[in-house]
Parts: C-alpha cells; sequence; structure tokens
C-alpha cells in the first residue's frame, strides 16, 4: 500500500513538474518581459528590445562558454547568467536591428538537443511541445538517412499490414536455414 502511494505521488510531482512548463513559442523558445528566445537544434536566437536608435557602440555583450551577459553601457544587464548548455563562442555574434533590437545568435556547442531555457532560473519550456523544423532527406548525413529512411519504410509497411524490415530479415534468415537443413522437420514449429 505504501508503494502504490508513492508511486502516486511520484506521478503527481511529475504532473506538477510538467504543468509548470510553458509551452514554446513559435520558434521554439520564449516570449520573457526583457527578452524573448527562438532555437532550432544547432543555434538559438535572443532578441532584446531597446530604445530606438540604439547604435552598436551603446551595447555591452559578453558570451562565454556557459554564460550570457547583454545590455546597454552604463546600465544594468538585460540578460546576465548561465545558459541552459554550452556554446561556440567562436561561432556566435551579435548585432543591431533596425535600431530597436539586439539579435544575439548562440551556436550550439551540443546540436542535438533542445534547451528548456535559456538562463538558469528562467521559465523552463515544454520541450515534448517543441516543433522541428522540416528537413529533406537529402540534409541528414548518410548514417542519420539511412535510420529515418528504414523507419519510413517500417512505418509504411505496418499500415498495409506488412512485415516490416526487421521482420523480413528474420523470414530471410528462418528460409535460410530451413535451406540448408532439410533433414529437419519444421512442420509443427511456431515462431513469434
Amino acid at each position: 500500500m505504501v508503494v502504490e502511494e508513492s508511486k502516486k505521488e511520484d506521478a503527481k510531482d511529475n504532473d506538477n513538474e510538467n504543468s509548470s512548463r510553458r509551452v514554446p513559442n513559435r520558434g521554439n523558445g520564449l516570449d520573457l518581459d526583457n527578452y524573448s528566445w527562438t532555437q532550432t537544434l544547432q543555434e538559438v536566437t535572443v532578441t532584446i528590445p531597446v530604445p530606438q536608435g540604439t547604435k552598436s557602440r551603446f551595447v555591452a555583450c559578453e558570451m562565454k562558454k556557459n554564460r550570457l551577459k547583454v545590455g546597454l553601457k552604463g546600465q544594468p544587464p538585460i540578460i546576465d547568467g548561465e545558459l541552459f548548455q554550452s556554446i561556440k563562442v567562436d561561432d556566435c555574434f551579435w548585432s543591431i536591428e533596425d535600431g530597436k533590437f539586439i539579435s544575439v545568435l548562440l551556436t550550439k556547442q551540443n546540436q542535438m538537443e533542445w534547451w528548456k531555457y535559456l538562463i538558469k532560473g528562467d521559465p523552463e519550456i515544454d520541450t515534448q511541445k517543441v516543433e522541428p523544423e522540416t528537413s529533406k532527406l537529402s540534409d541528414l548525413d548518410p548514417e542519420t538517412r539511412q535510420t529515418v529512411e528504414k523507419m519510413m519504410f517500417d512505418q509504411r509497411q505496418k499500415q498495409m499490414g506488412r512485415p516490416t524490415s526487421d521482420e523480413l530479415q528474420k523470414e530471410e534468415l528462418l528460409k535460410k536455414f530451413m535451406t540448408e537443413h532439410p533433414e529437419m522437420d519444421f512442420s509443427n514449429a511456431k515462431f513469434s
């Protein structure tokens, strides 16, 4: 009984944890009071509104492997904190957009993971609700492409009620074994 109650409490904790996460914005990031951010698997783009006419010489931007600090010189930073994951500092840059936004492009070190937040302490997004950008099979590396094509084939086969590639491979191995061993009787054999 105690074990069941413990499991129920764990499930409640997981539900509470998931419910505190926010649905990502259209760019798979989050819109906050002082800035917004979007992401792809490779990059994070941070957009910070600043007074119209702001020039680059007024901007203070410091990018480190695990930290970001952005603001206007002589004022408290708008963003200052530890990043969700590390970045490739040499591949990152910032610019002023239309004289009214600071745009910061961060290249992710791990390009196979969605960030839950930009700065530690910020609200988290529900990465289960992230919508990845569409990509072409030709954009993928050969190994990933082969895996995706196999998954697509298996999905089509299942929809048509036919065997998947793994099941076809097992069938071929069984046929080969049966022809190599004609002395064996397979008439009553059952395979799962």
